[in-house]
């Protein structure tokens, strides 16, 4: 029972994290695309690409951080 408490609160870490990661990227990735004036369509895959990485990056950290205090009881 308690490994699929701590399976489960890993996973609602990388989830959270993915959509934090998700949203900062976007509005990062948005900011330095019309700061840096990508032309076209090229701003979609520069917006997508910021997106996507920092989504990636927020998720694993925040479901480590989750791993990490899995093990720790309060």
């Amino acid at each position: 029972m308690a490994r699929d408490s701590c399976l489960a609160r890993v996973t609602a870490g990388v989830a959270v994290g993915g959509a934090v990661g998700g949203a900062v990227g976007a509005v990062y990735g948005t900011y330095e695309a019309i700061r840096n004036r990508v032309p076209g369509l090229l701003k979609v895959r520069y917006i997508g690409r910021t997106t996507v990485g920092s989504a990636a990056i927020f998720g694993l950290f925040l479901g480590a951080g989750s791993l990490i205090h899995c093990g720790k009881s309060y």
